[in-house]
């Protein structure tokens, strides 16, 4: 099918943002095409987060309500760790907390339930940048293990949920890491500030509080996935990085509008992040 992606613009060549208390501005510039999304569903099995970013899984959560962040806290944090660790085989997992998803505005959820709710991503993008991963993967360590004796490796992955019944109007689309270009991607700062600055491409003063993702520009080599029609019974597992880069070690992704469903209810998901360390 062809779904509607959306890239940074060819002459974005710097990504800058700022957030302020009630405004934001940014230098970002972007560009939707329309591309083959494949459906994955007949080839699930042959996907692995080493060899293309990512894997769908079948996995049963105990949770009854992923919108109560008590219980979110209380119970799935728990086997988000114990899976992420017994699946990749790693000695230890740092749990980083939950981000609630819905692809629609909902003021009676948001205003009812403890957790926040977030309106779906559509943009081509990676979560952490290669040094913003490695500068919280250590600072996620020492917090964490501070007895620990180090490590040679730090995976980031989300495992990412769908809670709403199917069939989705906006589901995950994934692109294979294979396909991925290595000047494709661009780092965006994200900058928090108590006012925007007159000129956005000034000098940042240090210290200012920031983070550092991924934004990505099109290349017609990408080869993009998605899985229709998911349960609560499975989940999507893929790397924002991994400091092993002998294999697939970050996902482009990006939320899209499947015009061919007639959904009955918007997508609601939760998607849980993780450190997983190899000593």
């Amino acid at each position: 099918m062809l779904g509607e992606l959306t890239y940074l613009a060819p002459e974005c060549t710097t990504a800058i943002a700022f957030i302020a208390p009630a405004i934001s501005a940014k230098t970002v510039t972007c560009r939707s095409y329309q591309l083959p999304v494949h459906n994955g569903r007949p080839v699930q099995d042959q996907f692995t987060i080493d060899g293309n970013g990512f894997a769908i899984i079948k996995h049963h959560s105990a949770v009854r309500d992923f919108t109560d962040q008590d219980e979110v806290d209380r119970v799935y944090a728990a086997e988000v760790a114990d899976f992420v660790k017994s699946y990749t085989g790693a000695d230890r997992v740092a749990t980083l907390g939950s981000v609630l998803r819905q692809s629609v505005a909902s003021a009676e959820i948001v205003s009812r339930r403890r957790a926040a709710v977030r309106a779906q991503a559509p943009r081509v993008h990676g979560d952490h940048s290669v040094s913003d991963a490695r500068m919280r993967a250590a600072d996620a360590y020492a917090k964490h293990f501070p007895d620990g004796p180090g490590y040679r490796r730090a995976l980031f992955t989300s495992l990412w949920r769908v809670f709403s019944p199917p069939p989705q109007d906006w589901p995950l689309a994934l692109c294979d890491y294979a396909s991925l270009g290595a000047g494709d991607a661009l780092d965006n700062r994200l900058y928090y500030v108590d006012k925007i600055p007159d000129d956005l491409y000034a000098e940042v003063p240090p210290g200012t509080p920031s983070t550092s993702g991924v934004e990505f520009h099109y290349n017609p080599a990408h080869q993009w996935w998605y899985f229709p029609g998911m349960t609560r019974e499975e989940i999507l597992l893929f790397k924002f990085d991994d400091t092993d880069h002998s294999v697939a070690w970050r996902t482009a992704h990006s939320a899209f509008h499947d015009q061919t469903v007639q959904a009955t209810q918007p997508r609601r998901s939760i998607e849980f992040r993780s450190i997983a360390y190899f000593e």
